[in-house]
């Protein structure tokens, strides 16, 4: 198990470690939330990093990764537990096949950890080898108002109650980390048990410098070619701007197809890796694609 980073530059050279390029006020506020015990609250837009930062913190650290992903309809019972029906009902036939079961004692011996199926909150409040693991609660605007409800014990006094058994609490706290795309908000008193940071797109240069992180196959011109051309496709009035994460998908394909420098054609052929709406594809394909890189080759052009 791997200490706890002692200041904000630890975090830095953590999170760099795993090839995850934090700006400062992200570190800060990952730090905070690690020397507190407080879960840590990421929006952004889809695609800017917000999942990684979680995985990069459990690498990092040597803890297991628990991840709850949210949907629409989720419930406690499938982010706590369940119980093994199926092995329970082979149980109650045997026992009567024997002759003379008490019921209660059979009941009793039904709700037990033995017919326990773990979901990812239980399983966070158990003890981990090489310590608390790290909690991540992905995509937290896709659930309802109710189960934010019942999170606010999770979050709060770092148990769960289940109603046969009474209330698990974590010996360790685990490290929590929620997401939102923000296709929805989410309540205060949710969010007044976190600390909160807006995980944005990056500047030019940090893009960059994650695109090297994250493919450093990639020569420095097509490098600065690939993430002008985001950084320009973001100005557009687009459904959906890229992501970070389209940007190291696009270089990985231009890589893929050996291409050396961006063209009007390679663009036309790959723009499937960056936008994923086909209203997007279509404005950009052709003449604009082709007047975003002329600005690129300008802006990137020796003084």
């Amino acid at each position: 198990m791997t200490h706890l980073p002692e200041d904000i530059d630890a975090v830095g050279r953590m999170l760099a470690g795993q090839n995850y390029v934090a700006d400062r006020a992200l570190a800060t506020v990952v730090f905070l939330a690690l020397k507190l015990g407080r879960p840590l609250f990421l929006e952004g837009e889809a695609g800017t990093g917000k999942t990684e930062i979680a995985k990069a913190i459990a690498s990092a650290l040597g803890r297991r990764l628990i991840r709850l992903q949210c949907y629409e309809g989720l419930d406690a019972a499938s982010a706590v537990c369940d119980w093994n029906f199926a092995a329970q009902m082979i149980a109650i036939r045997t026992a009567e096949a024997g002759g003379g079961a008490d019921r209660d004692a059979l009941r009793a011996e039904l709700f037990t950890e033995d017919y326990l199926i773990e979901r990812p909150l239980l399983a966070a409040m158990r003890p981990q080898p090489g310590g608390a693991p790290v909690l991540l609660i992905d995509e937290l605007d896709r659930t309802d108002e109710p189960f934010e409800a019942f999170l606010l014990e999770a979050l709060s006094d770092f148990q769960v109650t289940i109603p046969e058994l009474g209330t698990i609490r974590a010996p360790e706290p685990p490290i929590v980390i929620l997401t939102s795309n923000r296709t929805r908000e989410v309540h205060d008193a949710l969010k007044r048990r976190c600390l909160y940071h807006w995980v944005d797109y990056p500047n030019i240069e940090r893009e960059l410098a994650i695109l090297h992180a994250r493919a450093p196959e990639a020569t420095e011109t097509l490098s600065r070619e690939i993430v002008a051309f985001v950084q320009k496709l973001r100005t557009e009035d687009l459904f959906k701007k890229p992501g970070v994460a389209e940007t190291i998908d696009w270089a990985k394909c231009l890589l893929a197809l050996d291409v050396i420098a961006l063209s009007p054609e390679v663009i036309a052929d790959t723009l499937g890796a960056i936008l994923k709406y086909q209203d997007d594809i279509a404005r950009i394909t052709g003449s604009p694609a082709k007047k975003l890189l002329d600005e690129v080759r300008a802006d990137l052009a020796p003084a």
